[in-house]
């Protein structure tokens, strides 16, 4: 008899699915791009890739599932999709956290932030048995997230949250050890077999 995690699976990985999650992560994509707005019409050319840091996790997602809706492994994005996912999916429940502490309030719009997130990193997870990248992919990624982190951090990039701004060296810091539990996350993912997904999937 197949054990409710391989039964989980095979809804996880249904077609049907799949479809729905790619639209709730277009749509959130689309939504997260027109969220950050403001901010990018201030931002200098060379750095506008790096500003909206959610919404780019959510696309490197969005991509993976289209890749796996047409059978195909676009193994470097699935490697983007995991450690971005996880790590700006965290970050954004820590920071609103943190901004709930030192303001008392933060609104429906904050609340909405701190769920809609979290989902973000607990379907980064979810899909651990679906990724076929291997450890060349995660340097790459790796790259690339530590490579945001400096842009952030060293070149002022980061999201902004005025009440938080005098905490931005500790910020940096913290999603600096972030990056790397993401980053090691997506190392033992790239060795880790899942004989269950392996049994029930058609990905």
């Amino acid at each position: 008899m197949p054990s409710i995690v391989s039964k989980c699976w095979v809804i996880l990985t249904h077609r049907s699915f799949l479809w729905l999650l790619l639209i709730i992560n277009v749509v959130g994509t689309i939504w997260g791009y027109d969220w950050y707005g403001w901010q990018l019409e201030m931002t200098k050319p060379i750095f506008l890739i790096f500003v909206p840091d959610s919404p780019t996790a959510s696309l490197f997602f969005s991509i993976a599932i289209v890749g796996w809706l047409l059978g195909r492994h676009w193994k470097l994005i699935e490697a983007l999709a995991l450690i971005t996912l996880v790590k700006y999916g965290l970050w954004a429940v820590v920071m609103n956290i943190w901004a709930l502490i030192e303001d008392g309030s933060i609104g429906w719009m904050g609340w909405m932030l701190i769920f809609s997130h979290f989902m973000m990193a607990v379907q980064g997870v979810l899909y651990l048995p679906a990724y076929r990248f291997s450890f060349i992919h995660v340097w790459i990624a790796a790259i690339w997230t530590l490579h945001n982190d400096v842009i952030d951090y060293v070149f002022g990039q980061m999201p902004i949250y005025h009440m938080l701004s005098d905490y931005v060296q500790t910020i940096g810091y913290f999603t600096f050890w972030l990056s790397i539990c993401c980053i090691s996350l997506a190392f033992w993912t790239a060795r880790k077999s899942f004989s269950f997904a392996q049994r029930s999937s058609t990905l």
